[in-house]
């Protein structure tokens, strides 16, 4: 007969699976507290990130308290930054790279990211995305996805996680089995997909076995209902998507993945509202989750010691076999061991500049006969949608402030679905040429109206797509950057100022 375990390694095994968050620039005394008690990982948000000089001193105090420790992050690049959550990022998203089709390219512009996220004590990205993006109305996925075809998907997302690998950064591929066809975000509400199983094999699988296939460390669950699957459960809290498809040998049908399974944020209201985090929580390690992410919304001790303590409790009480909660424990340790040991295996020189040459690269420009370029300063006007919660709305997107440096005397102003008025945008601009800035117009009906009244009556209008480019091209000059980062943002200004540099 197994002993049972002891109280202190029970609740260190309790705070092993936590990866929580905080907030301020400075690691909170509580949190390295915890530290010492058992917590192995910890999250950062924008919110903690000024300077890469801060956050490396940061993660350097949190290692001086525990020197394994699992410092993560969601930096994928493009729309979604916490590394330049301030100023827009210097890497394009997915989908540009997956226009661009250049798996090479996209190795280069993971293991730069992955060489920046290191020298700042990074060692665990929640990335890439491996969603195929077949649903073009999708509200959190978009530009985040590598585009709609499967095998285009897979290619980029192994590639990423080799490229993101490769500089000793551990990658997190998400979000399985994949959120790409949903209408729904699952910040808000749950999701569903009801493809069956054949579909979800052809299709959303694919991408999270090229990302096993590649090495991948760690998997995030997606809280999404696939009744397929599951018709009770999202699969963050359900054994059958879990243990049953994503652990299962491929022997059996299933992929074989044999790192560590993370959820997506539990405080996310497709879990929280339905089955409260603490609850959640148990579940998802019952299920076969091994790391409980949370700390996005909920960024205190309380909620570290409300976790800790539902999964001791669920242990003593048999809704959470001690050895389940042990396994998941030792899993985030052996993560912690590979990242200690890891470091950058190869290639690790600076490429500054690879993540404005794939920006440049992924354009896709339409000229009118007889387009002529802006001869002075011109007039932008961004109608901009509310971000979802996963970009955020602090981060500064658009091509304003670069062509206000390329075109001094350019005005700019924001759009939103209140005041988008082709009239008002007319009156403002005067007789500037107007660059209108746009982002996923097929999505937007107040966006469409405002940009159709515009070119009606000023066909010499440039527009700028920066998101989904699913509307036919319109304007004099057409530009789709397939995301919003700052340097696809300088690309495209590049082009309506006619200053392309050479690629």
């Amino acid at each position: 007969m197994t002993a049972p375990t002891s109280p202190r390694t029970l609740t260190r095994d309790a705070l092993a699976v936590l990866q929580p968050g905080f907030t301020g620039t400075t690691a909170p005394d509580w949190l390295l507290r915890r530290l010492g008690e058992g917590l192995a990982s910890v999250g950062l948000f924008g919110r903690n990130i000024a300077s890469p000089e801060q956050l490396a001193a940061l993660t350097e105090r949190l290692r001086a308290e525990r020197g394994d420790v699992l410092v993560a992050i969601d930096e994928e690049g493009g729309d979604v930054t916490r590394l330049e959550a301030r100023t827009g990022s210097s890497f394009p998203g997915n989908l540009a790279l997956g226009t661009v089709d250049d798996t090479e390219l996209t190795r280069a512009v993971a293991h730069e990211l992955g060489r920046r996220l290191a020298e700042c004590g990074v060692n665990l990205n929640w990335a890439p995305s491996g969603d195929v993006n077949s649903d073009p109305d999708n509200p959190v996925i978009g530009v985040r996805s590598f585009g709609a075809d499967p095998t285009l998907v897979a290619r980029h997302t192994a590639a990423y996680v080799d490229g993101m690998q490769s500089a000793g950064v551990a990658a997190c591929t998400k979000h399985f089995p994949g959120h790409g066809d949903t209408a729904v975000d699952s910040h808000h509400d749950m999701p569903r997909i009801d493809a069956d199983l054949a579909t979800l094999h052809a299709r959303e699988l694919v991408p999270f076995r090229a990302a096993i296939g590649a090495g991948t460390k760690a998997v995030m669950s997606a809280h999404i209902l696939l009744p397929a699957l599951d018709p009770a459960l999202p699969a963050t809290l359900s054994p059958t998507a879990l243990h049953g498809l994503l652990r299962a040998p491929v022997t059996r049908g299933g992929l074989g993945f044999d790192g560590l399974i993370v959820t997506d944020g539990m405080e996310m209201r497709a879990i929280s509202a339905t089955y409260g985090i603490e609850r959640g929580s148990v579940m998802a390690l019952a299920a076969g989750a091994d790391a409980i992410c949370v700390g996005g919304g909920l960024a205190d001790e309380a909620t570290v010691l409300r976790l800790r303590d539902a999964l001791v409790a669920a242990v003593r009480s048999g809704d959470l076999p001690e050895e389940r909660l042990a396994d998941a424990a030792a899993r985030v340790r052996a993560l912690a061991d590979w990242t200690t040991g890891a470091g950058a295996r190869e290639g690790s020189a600076p490429a500054p500049g690879v993540g404005l040459t794939a920006a440049r690269r992924a354009l896709r420009v339409t000229r009118t006969p007889g387009y002529e370029p802006p001869a002075g300063p011109v007039y932008v006007a961004a109608f901009t949608p509310g971000a979802n919660i996963a970009v955020g709305d602090e981060t500064p997107w658009g091509v304003g402030a670069e062509l206000v440096r390329l075109l001094p005397g350019t005005r700019t102003r924001t759009y939103g679905p209140e005041s988008a008025c082709a009239d008002a945008v007319l009156t403002a601009a005067g007789e500037r040429r107007i660059v209108a800035v746009v982002r996923d117009v097929h999505r937007h009906p107040w966006m469409a109206r405002a940009l159709g009244a515009l070119l009606a009556a000023r066909p010499d209008t440039v527009v700028v797509e920066m998101g989904l480019n699913e509307a036919p091209p319109t304007g004099a000059l057409h530009i789709a950057t397939h995301g919003a980062a700052r340097v696809c943002g300088t690309a495209a200004a590049e082009v309506v100022a006619e200053a392309v540099a050479s690629t």
